[in-house]
């Protein structure tokens, strides 16, 4: 599989060590989904990797205003190839989900632990809106469960976070699960990943 440069604005190494254990279980989730919104694209790693090697999907990468620019250019090999620019998603916004049409699948990776709280309330009301009959929510990231970190490194990012931003913070699973369920989406499957991560899979109905 060919990875990005190096060369890249905004390379995260981070994306570039999780991108193939991601890719690996969203093969096993996604059969049968066509048009896919990623949620906080970043830099677009993982957009031009998972495009790669899910060829037969739109796959549609977002960022916010600020972030948009870097996005686009380093993604223009994958936009001449699949046609799929990126395109504006803030989360701040919370009608967000009305820029776009009824998809059968959302995507985000790293990104709850960084928004705010009331920006990941807007993810999962706007998802809920957004998503098909049987579409999915796959969010990848560190999570507490019973207010416990699933391991001591997980805690002094935590730590870090708030020392960044009083908004961020690892988020507690059962509270992001009731905010799933409110919006309609069902747990499907909770699968350890490496690195103390979690990926994340609801469905709608």
């Amino acid at each position: 599989m060919v990875s990005v440069e190096k060369g890249w604005v905004n390379f995260a190494p981070a994306a570039e060590r999780n991108q193939a254990p991601i890719l690996s279980e969203l093969q096993k989730v996604l059969g049968g989904a066509e048009t896919i919104i990623e949620v906080g694209s970043g830099s677009g790693q993982h957009a031009l990797y998972f495009c790669k090697a899910m060829h037969e999907l739109r796959w549609i990468p977002t960022e916010i205003d600020e972030l948009l620019p870097v996005l686009t250019t380093n993604l223009k090999s994958y936009v001449d190839v699949a046609g799929y620019p990126p395109r504006l998603l803030d989360l701040r916004d919370p009608v967000w989900h009305k820029c776009f049409s009824l998809v059968d699948a959302i995507y985000s990776a790293n990104t709850l632990h960084i928004v705010s709280w009331s920006e990941v309330i807007s993810l999962f009301e706007g998802s809920g809106k957004l998503l098909e009959a049987g579409g999915k929510l796959i969010l990848y990231g560190p999570f507490r469960y019973d207010g416990r970190y699933t391991s001591d490194s997980n805690a002094e990012f935590d730590r870090w976070l708030k020392r960044r931003c009083e908004e961020s913070g690892i988020r507690d699973f059962e509270k992001v699960n009731e905010l799933a369920e409110k919006a309609g989406l069902k747990l499907l499957a909770d699968i350890e990943m490496p690195a103390n991560n979690q990926l994340l899979v609801w469905k709608t109905g």
